[in-house]
Protein backbone atom coordinates (compact mmCIF):
# COMPACT_ATOMS: atom_id res chain seq x y z
CA UNK A 1 0.00 0.00 0.00
CA UNK A 2 1.90 3.34 -1.15
CA UNK A 3 2.48 6.07 1.86
CA UNK A 4 -0.92 8.39 0.26
CA UNK A 5 -3.03 5.89 0.99
CA UNK A 6 -2.39 4.54 3.99
CA UNK A 7 -2.28 7.62 5.85
CA UNK A 8 -5.16 8.86 4.62
CA UNK A 9 -7.70 5.90 6.21
CA UNK A 10 -5.52 2.79 7.18
CA UNK A 11 -7.96 0.88 8.39
CA UNK A 12 -7.79 -3.23 7.50
CA UNK A 13 -10.56 -5.81 8.11
CA UNK A 14 -9.12 -8.06 5.72
CA UNK A 15 -11.54 -10.90 5.97
CA UNK A 16 -13.99 -12.95 3.43
CA UNK A 17 -15.66 -11.54 0.63
CA UNK A 18 -18.75 -8.99 0.48
CA UNK A 19 -21.94 -11.19 0.53
CA UNK A 20 -24.98 -9.43 -0.22
CA UNK A 21 -27.26 -10.35 2.55
CA UNK A 22 -27.48 -8.39 5.86
CA UNK A 23 -27.66 -10.10 8.50
CA UNK A 24 -30.06 -9.86 11.24
CA UNK A 25 -28.58 -12.30 13.68
CA UNK A 26 -25.95 -9.75 15.34
CA UNK A 27 -26.64 -7.77 18.70
CA UNK A 28 -24.30 -5.11 20.05
CA UNK A 29 -23.41 -4.02 23.89
CA UNK A 30 -22.16 -0.80 24.86
CA UNK A 31 -19.67 0.42 27.13
CA UNK A 32 -22.06 1.81 29.79
CA UNK A 33 -24.38 -1.80 29.43
CA UNK A 34 -21.14 -4.15 29.34
CA UNK A 35 -20.93 -6.70 32.28
CA UNK A 36 -17.91 -5.97 34.93
CA UNK A 37 -16.24 -9.03 33.10
CA UNK A 38 -16.31 -7.74 29.95
CA UNK A 39 -15.29 -4.12 30.25
CA UNK A 40 -12.32 -5.74 32.22
CA UNK A 41 -11.08 -8.37 29.64
CA UNK A 42 -11.61 -5.70 26.68
CA UNK A 43 -10.44 -3.03 28.47
CA UNK A 44 -7.28 -5.19 29.21
CA UNK A 45 -6.82 -6.49 25.80
CA UNK A 46 -7.15 -2.40 24.45
CA UNK A 47 -4.67 -1.72 27.04
CA UNK A 48 -2.11 -3.83 25.90
CA UNK A 49 -2.75 -3.05 22.10
CA UNK A 50 -2.54 0.37 22.63
CA UNK A 51 0.62 -0.02 24.89
CA UNK A 52 2.38 -1.84 21.97
CA UNK A 53 0.63 0.66 19.03
CA UNK A 54 2.14 3.89 21.18
CA UNK A 55 5.25 2.05 21.35
CA UNK A 56 5.70 1.06 18.16
CA UNK A 57 6.04 -2.31 19.31
CA UNK A 58 4.91 -3.96 15.83
CA UNK A 59 6.72 -7.40 17.38
CA UNK A 60 4.23 -7.94 19.83
CA UNK A 61 1.12 -6.45 17.67
CA UNK A 62 1.99 -8.85 14.88
CA UNK A 63 1.88 -12.16 17.23
CA UNK A 64 -1.34 -10.52 18.86
CA UNK A 65 -2.69 -10.09 15.28
CA UNK A 66 -5.80 -12.69 14.77
CA UNK A 67 -4.46 -15.31 11.99
CA UNK A 68 -7.10 -14.80 9.88
CA UNK A 69 -5.95 -11.42 9.02
CA UNK A 70 -2.07 -12.44 8.40
CA UNK A 71 -2.34 -11.46 5.17
CA UNK A 72 -3.26 -7.57 6.53
CA UNK A 73 -0.38 -6.88 8.56
CA UNK A 74 1.99 -5.25 6.50
CA UNK A 75 -0.83 -2.68 6.54
CA UNK A 76 -1.35 -3.14 9.96
CA UNK A 77 2.80 -2.72 10.31
CA UNK A 78 2.60 0.62 7.97
CA UNK A 79 0.05 2.21 9.54
CA UNK A 80 1.55 1.92 13.16
CA UNK A 81 4.98 3.31 11.86
CA UNK A 82 3.78 5.99 10.47
CA UNK A 83 1.37 7.14 13.41
CA UNK A 84 4.29 8.12 15.59
CA UNK A 85 3.59 12.21 15.06
CA UNK A 86 0.26 11.11 15.89
CA UNK A 87 0.77 10.01 19.10
CA UNK A 88 3.85 12.07 20.38
CA UNK A 89 3.57 12.88 23.60
CA UNK A 90 0.68 11.33 24.21
CA UNK A 91 -0.85 8.36 25.97
CA UNK A 92 -3.26 6.45 25.09
CA UNK A 93 -6.98 6.98 26.66
CA UNK A 94 -9.82 4.78 26.17
CA UNK A 95 -12.86 6.45 24.98
CA UNK A 96 -15.33 3.89 24.04
CA UNK A 97 -15.85 -0.13 23.98
CA UNK A 98 -18.44 -1.72 21.91
CA UNK A 99 -19.14 -5.47 22.39
CA UNK A 100 -20.43 -7.20 18.79
CA UNK A 101 -21.49 -10.03 18.99
CA UNK A 102 -22.23 -12.03 15.53
CA UNK A 103 -22.21 -15.72 15.93
CA UNK A 104 -25.18 -17.05 15.15
CA UNK A 105 -24.85 -16.01 12.07
CA UNK A 106 -24.72 -19.13 9.79
CA UNK A 107 -22.28 -17.31 7.36
CA UNK A 108 -19.99 -14.41 6.50
CA UNK A 109 -22.34 -11.81 5.77
CA UNK A 110 -22.71 -8.02 5.49
CA UNK A 111 -23.73 -6.97 9.45
CA UNK A 112 -25.34 -3.80 11.17
CA UNK A 113 -25.15 -3.41 15.00
CA UNK A 114 -26.79 -1.29 16.65
CA UNK A 115 -25.72 0.02 19.93
CA UNK A 116 -28.54 1.28 21.97
CA UNK A 117 -28.13 2.76 25.66
CA UNK A 118 -29.77 1.69 28.88
CA UNK A 119 -32.38 4.70 28.29
CA UNK A 120 -32.90 4.67 25.06
CA UNK A 121 -31.02 7.85 24.30
CA UNK A 122 -28.28 7.11 21.61
CA UNK A 123 -28.18 4.52 19.01
CA UNK A 124 -24.79 3.75 17.85
CA UNK A 125 -24.86 1.91 14.43
CA UNK A 126 -21.58 -0.15 13.49
CA UNK A 127 -21.35 -1.68 9.68
CA UNK A 128 -18.84 -4.41 8.76
CA UNK A 129 -19.12 -5.99 4.97
CA UNK A 130 -18.55 -9.97 4.84
CA UNK A 131 -18.20 -10.29 8.63
CA UNK A 132 -17.86 -13.78 9.35
CA UNK A 133 -19.87 -15.52 12.03
CA UNK A 134 -17.85 -14.80 15.78
CA UNK A 135 -17.71 -12.49 18.62
CA UNK A 136 -15.87 -9.12 18.01
CA UNK A 137 -15.16 -5.79 19.39
CA UNK A 138 -14.90 -2.52 18.61
CA UNK A 139 -12.90 0.15 20.48
CA UNK A 140 -12.42 4.06 20.19
CA UNK A 141 -8.94 5.52 22.02
CA UNK A 142 -7.57 8.70 21.91
CA UNK A 143 -3.80 10.02 21.94
CA UNK A 144 -4.57 12.37 24.61
CA UNK A 145 -2.10 15.08 25.19
CA UNK A 146 -0.28 14.79 21.98
CA UNK A 147 -0.62 18.10 19.88
CA UNK A 148 -2.21 16.36 17.10
CA UNK A 149 -4.32 14.31 18.97
CA UNK A 150 -4.24 10.97 17.22
CA UNK A 151 -7.34 8.69 17.56
CA UNK A 152 -6.93 5.16 17.73
CA UNK A 153 -9.78 2.66 15.96
CA UNK A 154 -9.33 -1.43 16.55
CA UNK A 155 -11.37 -4.40 16.01
CA UNK A 156 -10.91 -7.39 18.42
CA UNK A 157 -12.30 -10.60 17.18
CA UNK A 158 -12.84 -13.57 19.84
CA UNK A 159 -10.44 -16.10 19.20
CA UNK A 160 -10.25 -19.73 21.57
CA UNK A 161 -11.09 -17.34 23.95
CA UNK A 162 -8.57 -14.64 24.01
CA UNK A 163 -9.03 -11.03 22.00
CA UNK A 164 -6.85 -10.62 18.90
CA UNK A 165 -6.16 -7.44 16.85
CA UNK A 166 -8.27 -7.78 13.58
CA UNK A 167 -7.96 -3.88 12.26
CA UNK A 168 -6.69 -0.82 13.26
CA UNK A 169 -7.18 2.87 12.04
CA UNK A 170 -5.46 6.10 13.20
CA UNK A 171 -6.12 9.23 12.18
CA UNK A 172 -5.07 12.86 13.24
CA UNK A 173 -8.07 14.39 15.98
CA UNK A 174 -6.97 17.94 15.36
CA UNK A 175 -5.23 19.92 12.13
CA UNK A 176 -3.76 23.22 12.75
CA UNK A 177 -4.56 23.39 16.30
CA UNK A 178 -8.35 22.64 15.89
CA UNK A 179 -10.66 19.63 16.05
CA UNK A 180 -13.79 18.42 14.49
CA UNK A 181 -16.30 20.39 15.97
CA UNK A 182 -14.09 23.34 15.07
CA UNK A 183 -14.06 22.61 11.42
CA UNK A 184 -17.65 21.57 11.78
CA UNK A 185 -18.74 25.45 13.32
CA UNK A 186 -16.63 26.63 10.50
CA UNK A 187 -18.51 24.86 7.66
CA UNK A 188 -21.67 25.88 9.08
CA UNK A 189 -20.71 29.83 9.01
CA UNK A 190 -19.56 28.80 5.17
CA UNK A 191 -22.43 26.68 4.24
CA UNK A 192 -24.81 29.37 2.20
CA UNK A 193 -22.25 31.58 0.88
CA UNK A 194 -19.56 29.07 -0.21
CA UNK A 195 -20.58 25.44 -0.59
CA UNK A 196 -17.30 23.92 -1.96
CA UNK A 197 -15.34 25.01 1.10
CA UNK A 198 -17.84 24.33 3.57
CA UNK A 199 -18.70 20.70 1.76
CA UNK A 200 -14.95 20.08 2.85
CA UNK A 201 -14.67 21.30 6.06
CA UNK A 202 -17.46 19.33 6.80
CA UNK A 203 -15.40 16.34 5.41
CA UNK A 204 -12.65 17.33 7.70
CA UNK A 205 -14.79 17.61 10.43
CA UNK A 206 -15.65 14.10 10.17
CA UNK A 207 -12.69 12.95 9.75
CA UNK A 208 -11.23 14.76 13.01
CA UNK A 209 -13.86 13.27 15.11
CA UNK A 210 -13.98 9.63 14.49
CA UNK A 211 -11.13 7.42 13.92
CA UNK A 212 -13.25 4.79 11.52
CA UNK A 213 -15.80 5.16 8.71
CA UNK A 214 -18.17 2.01 9.43
CA UNK A 215 -19.50 3.76 12.63
CA UNK A 216 -22.32 6.18 12.87
CA UNK A 217 -24.63 8.02 15.50
CA UNK A 218 -27.19 11.15 15.43
CA UNK A 219 -24.79 13.89 15.35
CA UNK A 220 -22.82 12.35 12.46
CA UNK A 221 -26.23 11.86 10.15
CA UNK A 222 -26.78 15.58 11.58
CA UNK A 223 -23.32 16.31 10.08
CA UNK A 224 -23.99 14.32 6.93
CA UNK A 225 -26.85 16.38 6.88
CA UNK A 226 -25.85 19.49 6.68
CA UNK A 227 -23.08 18.82 4.37
CA UNK A 228 -25.65 17.63 1.35
CA UNK A 229 -27.91 20.92 1.80
CA UNK A 230 -24.57 23.20 0.82
CA UNK A 231 -25.60 25.46 -1.69
CA UNK A 232 -23.56 25.34 -4.76
CA UNK A 233 -21.24 22.76 -3.31
CA UNK A 234 -20.07 19.88 -5.23
CA UNK A 235 -22.26 17.15 -4.65
CA UNK A 236 -23.61 17.03 -8.42
CA UNK A 237 -20.48 18.47 -9.83
CA UNK A 238 -17.94 15.73 -11.19
CA UNK A 239 -16.66 15.23 -13.54
CA UNK A 240 -15.75 19.03 -12.68
CA UNK A 241 -15.03 20.86 -15.85
CA UNK A 242 -12.09 23.64 -15.16
CA UNK A 243 -11.35 26.08 -17.58
CA UNK A 244 -7.86 27.17 -17.88
CA UNK A 245 -6.75 29.04 -21.33
CA UNK A 246 -7.66 27.70 -24.60
CA UNK A 247 -8.35 24.67 -22.94
CA UNK A 248 -10.50 22.69 -19.89
CA UNK A 249 -9.75 20.43 -17.48
CA UNK A 250 -11.39 18.22 -16.12
CA UNK A 251 -11.77 17.13 -12.63
CA UNK A 252 -13.22 13.73 -11.46
CA UNK A 253 -12.92 14.22 -7.62
CA UNK A 254 -11.80 16.07 -4.54
CA UNK A 255 -10.84 14.32 -1.54
CA UNK A 256 -10.07 15.98 1.77
CA UNK A 257 -6.24 15.07 2.78
CA UNK A 258 -4.61 14.87 5.88
CA UNK A 259 -1.52 12.58 5.07
CA UNK A 260 0.69 15.43 5.66
CA UNK A 261 -1.16 16.43 8.93
CA UNK A 262 -2.72 19.31 7.54
CA UNK A 263 -6.12 20.13 5.64
CA UNK A 264 -5.51 19.50 2.05
CA UNK A 265 -7.34 18.53 -0.69
CA UNK A 266 -6.05 15.75 -3.00
CA UNK A 267 -8.13 16.40 -6.42
CA UNK A 268 -8.25 13.56 -8.55
CA UNK A 269 -8.11 14.98 -13.03
CA UNK A 270 -8.24 13.71 -16.08
CA UNK A 271 -4.54 13.80 -17.14
CA UNK A 272 -3.63 14.37 -20.83
CA UNK A 273 -1.19 10.95 -20.61
CA UNK A 274 2.08 12.12 -20.08
CA UNK A 275 4.28 9.83 -17.85
CA UNK A 276 7.54 12.12 -17.37
CA UNK A 277 7.57 12.87 -13.72
CA UNK A 278 8.60 16.92 -14.77
CA UNK A 279 6.06 17.04 -17.02
CA UNK A 280 3.50 15.43 -14.38
CA UNK A 281 4.49 18.31 -12.03
CA UNK A 282 4.01 20.73 -14.95
CA UNK A 283 0.57 19.63 -15.86
CA UNK A 284 -0.46 19.60 -12.10
CA UNK A 285 0.50 22.84 -11.16
CA UNK A 286 -1.19 23.93 -14.54
CA UNK A 287 -4.82 21.90 -13.46
CA UNK A 288 -4.57 22.86 -9.19
CA UNK A 289 -3.94 26.59 -10.66
CA UNK A 290 -6.62 26.64 -12.78
CA UNK A 291 -9.25 24.74 -10.33
CA UNK A 292 -8.40 27.00 -7.23
CA UNK A 293 -9.02 30.19 -9.15
CA UNK A 294 -12.55 28.51 -9.82
CA UNK A 295 -12.97 28.15 -6.37
CA UNK A 296 -11.06 30.68 -4.52
CA UNK A 297 -12.78 29.97 -1.02
CA UNK A 298 -10.27 27.02 -0.75
CA UNK A 299 -7.03 29.33 -0.06
CA UNK A 300 -8.04 30.59 2.99
CA UNK A 301 -9.11 27.29 4.40
CA UNK A 302 -7.38 24.53 3.66
CA UNK A 303 -3.43 23.94 3.62
CA UNK A 304 -2.59 22.57 -0.47
CA UNK A 305 -3.68 21.13 -3.46
CA UNK A 306 -2.65 17.92 -4.01
CA UNK A 307 -2.41 15.58 -7.13
CA UNK A 308 -4.18 12.56 -7.24
CA UNK A 309 -3.50 9.78 -9.64
CA UNK A 310 -6.48 7.93 -11.45
CA UNK A 311 -5.66 4.62 -9.58
CA UNK A 312 -6.17 6.21 -6.40
CA UNK A 313 -3.34 5.77 -4.65
CA UNK A 314 -2.79 9.51 -4.96
CA UNK A 315 0.30 11.30 -5.29
CA UNK A 316 2.98 9.34 -3.69
CA UNK A 317 3.48 12.31 -0.91
CA UNK A 318 7.28 10.55 -0.21
CA UNK A 319 9.00 11.10 -3.49
CA UNK A 320 9.71 14.55 -4.29
CA UNK A 321 9.08 13.79 -8.69
CA UNK A 322 5.55 13.42 -7.98
CA UNK A 323 4.90 15.54 -5.14
CA UNK A 324 2.56 18.92 -6.30
CA UNK A 325 0.85 20.70 -4.08
CA UNK A 326 0.12 24.35 -5.00
CA UNK A 327 1.44 27.36 -3.77
CA UNK A 328 0.05 30.16 -1.64
CA UNK A 329 -2.55 28.24 -0.01
CA UNK A 330 -2.30 29.86 3.71
CA UNK A 331 -3.77 28.81 6.76
CA UNK A 332 -5.53 32.13 7.12
CA UNK A 333 -8.64 31.55 9.74
CA UNK A 334 -7.54 28.11 10.75
CA UNK A 335 -6.01 30.31 14.03
CA UNK A 336 -8.17 30.70 16.55
CA UNK A 337 -8.36 28.52 19.52
CA UNK A 338 -7.61 25.20 20.22
CA UNK A 339 -10.73 23.18 20.40
CA UNK A 340 -11.01 19.84 22.97
CA UNK A 341 -11.83 16.70 21.63
CA UNK A 342 -13.40 14.99 24.40
CA UNK A 343 -16.06 13.06 23.14
CA UNK A 344 -17.70 11.34 26.37
CA UNK A 345 -19.41 8.14 26.24
CA UNK A 346 -23.21 9.30 26.12
CA UNK A 347 -22.55 11.73 23.12
CA UNK A 348 -20.19 9.69 21.27
CA UNK A 349 -19.32 12.76 18.32
CA UNK A 350 -19.74 16.35 19.79
CA UNK A 351 -21.43 18.48 17.54
CA UNK A 352 -20.89 22.57 17.34
CA UNK A 353 -23.33 23.93 20.52
CA UNK A 354 -24.85 26.43 17.72
CA UNK A 355 -28.15 24.91 16.77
Amino acid sequence: MKMGTAARMVFVLAIAALVPALAQAASCVGQAELSAQDRAALSGAAGQLLQSVFGGDTAALKTALQPAEASAWESIRSAVEQSGDLLKNGHPKLRNLYLLDASMQSAPADTQFFCTSANGALTVSINMPGLPPGKYAVILADAEGAPLAGQIGLILAEDAGAWKLAGLSIRPGSLNGHDGVWYWSRARTLAQADGWTAFYLYEAARSLLLPVDFLGSPNLDKLRGEQQQVLNGPQTAFPYKVPDGDRTWKVLAVLFDASLRQPDLAVMYESTGVTDSAAQRTEAIAVLSAFLKTQPGLRSNFHGLWRQDNTGDGAAHGEDSLKTRTKGLGTEGLKAHHGSLASDVESLVPSPSVS
